[in-house]
């Protein structure tokens, strides 16, 4: 049988990626690429000529199976990368890894780049237990999420783009009161990089006057 490697790749400077990473990326047969655009630059930067193929949240469902029989029938090795970080962790990943694990393919993930860790450290917020939550619904099921953290003592992690970072800092201020304190970190390991500490309150009145930019990591301190 084949194998399949999970790869993370950087989530801001190029760097940020391990030789084991480069080592496998060169060697593997293919690479499944979120968007082989976006992955094709950081490939080219590193010299690797593997070929590539597209594997998104839009067609996943529809190409798990014929990935499995493509392993399944072949000694050949798959790599999955993401746009950026380690696939699975709020990008697609997950349904290829269960179905490799249900037909007996080999499946190994490589430790590398995530956006959440350095932003929980750097928090300044408790980390020795904490919750990841990634994106909140953008609608549908939003405030029951919410609300049903309330009661949670852990520091909790989430995703969120610059479209919506306002407005989470004004219902997690609602639902946990605005002298609860967080942190937002935007731009992990970019030139931009940024670190926003304070009460929700103070937070939130930051960014309703800096437009925000970038990708986001906010964190929330857990009930007292």
């Amino acid at each position: 049988m084949g194998k399949l490697i999970i790869v993370p790749t950087p989530v801001g400077n190029l760097e940020d990626i391990t030789l084991r990473a480069i080592r496998v990326l060169k060697e593997c047969d293919l690479i499944l690429a979120e968007d082989t655009r976006t992955s094709g630059k950081l490939l080219k930067h590193l010299e690797i000529n593997t070929p590539k193929r597209s594997y998104h949240l839009h067609n996943e469902h529809k190409i798990v199976a014929q990935l499995v029989q493509e392993l399944s029938m072949s000694d050949a090795t798959f790599c999955l990368v993401s746009d950026a970080g380690t696939p699975a962790i709020s990008d697609p990943g997950f349904l290829l890894v269960r179905a490799c694990i249900e037909n007996d393919i080999e499946v190994e993930t490589l430790p590398g780049a995530t956006a959440f860790v350095p932003a929980l450290v750097n928090s300044g917020l408790p980390c020795d237990r904490f919750v990841f939550e990634g994106f909140l619904p953008h609608k549908k099921g939003r405030k029951k999420r919410v609300e049903a953290l309330k009661e949670e003592t852990k520091t909790m992690v989430f995703y969120e783009s610059p479209y919506r970072i306002v407005k989470a800092l004004k219902e997690f201020s609602e639902a946990f009161g605005e002298d609860r304190k967080c942190a937002v970190v935007r731009e992990i390991s970019k030139l931009y990089e940024e670190t926003t500490r304070g009460t929700l309150a103070e937070v939130r009145q930051y960014f309703e006057q800096k437009t925000p930019k970038g990708e986001f990591v906010m964190l929330i301190a857990g009930k007292a």
